[in-house]
């Protein structure tokens, strides 16, 4: 990715309460990845509302006031930013914990303290399989249209047309149920 242009550069938000940790991110993540950074779970909302909104979030548990599960909590209940990829990046590292994670939403949970290669690599993979899931939400639009026309044509086909139209539509329909399989199975 170091070979994109900055403007096609992913934004990674990491929100933490530590300034040390903040750093230790931005300065691993920003030779690939735009950064930007929030100290409490406020902010982070703010950031994450705001466009152009972030690729992935980076996300602590333990914060004062607000912690990262609410953060979370909050962003998949918010229509904007629901498909947002969420990794927690937390010293909390209990199986229970990182089920109440997964269970929010989140897309993975790394415990700290960290290993920089494997942030690396899961920030890298959670992109990838997010820009994917991008690319068949944007396809449903489309087929729908298809489909749309096709069942308002049968009232005024002609009987050859009748077969072509019915092929259409139930090929139409077929498409959307394998879209949405594929976003069933899609981690956003």
């Amino acid at each position: 990715m170091s070979t994109e242009k900055v403007s096609e550069k992913a934004t990674i938000l990491v929100v933490d309460d530590t300034p040390d940790n903040l750093a230790l991110m931005s300065n691993l993540l920003k030779s690939d990845y735009k950064v930007k950074v929030a100290s409490g779970g406020e902010k982070a909302l703010k950031i994450a509302g705001s466009d152009p909104k972030p690729d992935l979030i980076l996300l602590d548990v333990m914060m004062p006031g607000m912690d990262g599960y609410e953060v979370c909590r909050q962003l998949k209940m918010d229509p904007a930013t629901r498909h947002i990829p969420v990794i927690f990046l937390t010293a909390k590292a209990e199986a229970e914990d990182e089920a109440k994670g997964m269970d929010l939403g989140a897309v993975d949970y790394i415990s700290k303290p960290i290993s920089p290669p494997i942030v690396l690599a899961r920030v890298k993979s959670q992109l990838a399989l997010h820009r994917r899931g991008s690319t068949v939400r944007d396809l449903r639009a489309p087929l729908e249209d298809i489909l749309k026309f096709a069942e308002s044509m049968r009232g005024q086909a002609q009987p050859g047309q009748l077969t072509s139209l019915a092929g259409i539509v139930e090929a139409g329909r077929q498409g959307l149920r394998v879209l949405d399989e594929v976003l069933a199975q899609s981690p956003d």
